[in-house]
């Protein structure tokens, strides 16, 4: 774990929620706490994400019984506010108190205050407690692209008996980013490496990548870049 690793919504340090490079070296100084509260701050009319869920969660938690859910990085709670809709109860966690205000606002407008429970965890410190039916993270990547084994690992750890795991990460920078080679973007087979699932104990449902429309921020023109998805299910006990 590094001082400045993500913990939500399609960011990597040192970039914009398009991709683009941050003007200014003061903010490789900045904690996550500090430097994702003024990202949220920064964000006019209540909203810096869509406040919609990720298409991914929607689509491959649909066909699950709700239950208990942990939504590691969950940002303004689009993805939080969707499962508590669907009759989950939801531990939401961020490392952004304003994200978290924010987030709390949300639920209440959609009446689903009730259902969800707001976190603050620095996850390179801190995790939180429990086992849960679904344990889902999206895009928390280090500044070099890698994901954490660490969180990662913690996370499988959380998924009770019978319970999924889903994870969403980027599989490549952005086509107006390509010119950056440096950068390496775990394989979904790499993501599933590091979890080190226990033989016998998981069943592993999706391991791919998969293309997705995104509209460059320079020219305003709509784009493919590529993300993978990594989901498993842990057997229940007999």
């Amino acid at each position: 774990m590094t001082q400045h690793q993500h913990q939500h919504g399609q960011h990597q340090h040192g970039q914009d929620h398009d991709g683009n490079q941050e003007a200014g070296h003061d903010v490789e100084q900045l904690t996550d706490h500090e430097y994702w509260n003024g990202r949220y701050a920064s964000a006019e009319g209540g909203h810096f994400w869509s406040g919609s869920a990720n298409e991914v969660l929607a689509r491959e938690t649909a066909d699950l019984s709700p239950g208990t859910a942990l939504d590691l990085g969950c940002g303004e709670g689009g993805d939080a506010i969707h499962l508590a809709r669907l009759g989950w109860r939801v531990t939401a966690v961020d490392v952004s108190d304003v994200a978290l205000g924010r987030a709390a606002d949300h639920a209440a407008e959609a009446g689903v205050a009730d259902r969800i429970e707001w976190q603050r965890h620095d996850l390179a410190e801190t995790f939180p407690t429990g086992a849960f039916d679904l344990v889902s993270t999206h895009f928390l990547h280090f500044r070099d692209g890698t994901l954490s084994p660490h969180v990662l690992r913690a996370a499988a750890a959380a998924v009770a008996p019978g319970g999924t795991l889903l994870i969403e990460a980027h599989g490549g920078l952005p086509p107006w980013q390509d010119e950056i080679s440096d950068v390496h973007f775990p394989t979904p087979e790499e993501t599933v490496d590091s979890l080190e699932l226990a033989p016998g104990e998981w069943e592993v449902l999706l391991a791919e990548r998969h293309p997705r429309r995104q509209t460059n921020p320079h020219t305003g023109e709509a784009v493919t870049r590529t993300d993978q998805t990594v989901k498993a299910r842990r057997r229940p006990l007999v």
